[in-house]
């Protein structure tokens, strides 16, 4: 691979021509249409939050470098940005006004609004430029090597490095729009930042059940996402459906997961949603999270609920006077061993070889209070489950 060093472009060089499509966020050319400053392989521009966008505008007026940029020449001699389209769409999108700046006294300031020096410093800013050519492979390589500042690529970023083409452009442009109406729906349910390729992220984890790598690879070249579209529906689709009502803790489930698991399980969703709501209203339950898939597989499991247990002073107390009533009746201190036959019917466990136990279970209405409390050896408790 070739590389080459340029060190007489300057701020003015890169925007005459800038482009930058506000819809989908994207700085997309400069430099006269020579530059493409966000090819396929690159993140959504992220810097619009008012901070880093402006630090990148105050670097320049005092003066400071910017770091270096690193783009790629192509074979039709245009080149794309493959290090550095933060700080080039940040400047540029400040020059045509897209944003202003505070001043020393708090007043926001366009670049319009600036003095003469100011905007002729701005724009005389000479950057330092290591221009490379080589293969795809090549290039690709070193975008991940040389992501070292600013903010680092995550997983996904990287996989639409490698994978770049009709197929990620086509996802990107449903997944990673923040102006998308569909956004708000699926935000109740998938956790992250659409601009870092998160939601996409979980679109594409549901459909390939995991293997995104794979998926991806497989389907770069496709010229559309009908498959992943499709499916990503389907599974928001079904959520609407079985759940009437949104909770905050579904956000971030394992969606996926529990709709190949669920979908084809028949149920209603009124009486589904009346038992989320009376599991959120129960104390004893002290993981939320895990009520939509225990009213989904039939209220089987309470593990997933992590149900709250009783408190030590209460269980000392009940095997203290549990221990007291075995010994006056010359039996186990289980109940469950004193009504057997077996060597253990007779015997006194220590607190530490006992558990505490629902008498009537949690599951089928029993509370979790020191009058439904009873202790039993942890081999009978371990054996009764919610019976």
């Amino acid at each position: 691979m070739k590389t080459t060093l340029m060190t007489d472009l300057t701020v003015a060089d890169l925007c005459d021509g800038f482009v930058y499509n506000e819809y989908e966020g994207k700085g997309l050319f400069g430099w006269g249409g020579r530059l493409v400053i966000q090819p396929e392989y690159q993140r959504n521009y992220i810097y619009a939050d008012g901070k880093r966008d402006v630090a990148v505008v105050d670097s320049l007026l005092k003066g400071y470098p910017l770091g270096l940029l690193y783009f790629v020449k192509t074979a039709d001699g245009r080149y794309e940005v493959l290090d550095g389209q933060q700080r080039i769409t940040s400047f540029g999108r400040y020059v045509t006004e897209k944003f202003a700046i505070p001043d020393k006294q708090g007043y926001e300031k366009n670049f319009s609004s600036l003095a003469a020096d100011e905007r002729a410093r701005i724009l005389s800013a000479r950057l330092t430029v290591y221009v490379c050519e080589g293969e795809e492979s090549e290039i690709k390589e070193w975008f991940k090597t040389i992501n070292i500042a600013g903010v680092p690529l995550n997983e996904q970023e990287l996989l639409n490095a490698i994978y770049s083409g009709p197929f990620v452009t086509k996802a990107k442009e449903t997944f990673s729009n923040s102006s998308s109406s569909a956004l708000d729906t699926w935000k109740a349910y998938v956790r992250g930042n659409e601009k870092r390729q998160e939601i996409l992220r979980e679109a594409l984890r549901w459909v390939s059940k995991g293997d995104i790598d794979g998926y991806m690879a497989r389907h770069r070249f496709d010229a559309d996402i009908r498959e992943l579209a499709a499916y990503f529906t389907s599974v928001i689709d079904w959520i609407d459906g079985v759940f009437p009502g949104v909770k905050d803790e579904m956000c971030g489930l394992d969606w996926g997961r529990l709709y190949e698991t669920y979908h084809a399980k028949a149920c209603n969703p009124a009486k589904t949603w009346e038992r989320v709501e009376a599991l959120f209203a129960d104390e004893a339950v002290t993981d939320r999270r895990g009520i939509f898939e225990f009213v989904l597989g039939g209220e089987r499991d309470t593990r997933l609920l992590n149900v709250r247990v009783f408190d030590p002073k209460e269980t000392k107390a009940v095997y203290a006077r549990q221990t007291a009533a075995a010994e006056k009746r010359g039996v186990s201190n289980c109940p469950l061993c004193a009504v057997g036959h077996e060597a253990n019917s007779r015997r006194i466990w220590k607190f530490s070889e006992m558990d505490a136990d629902h008498v009537s279970a949690w599951s089928q209405g029993g509370a979790t209070d020191i009058a439904n409390c009873q202790m039993l050896c942890k081999t009978h408790n371990r054996a009764k489950g919610n019976r």
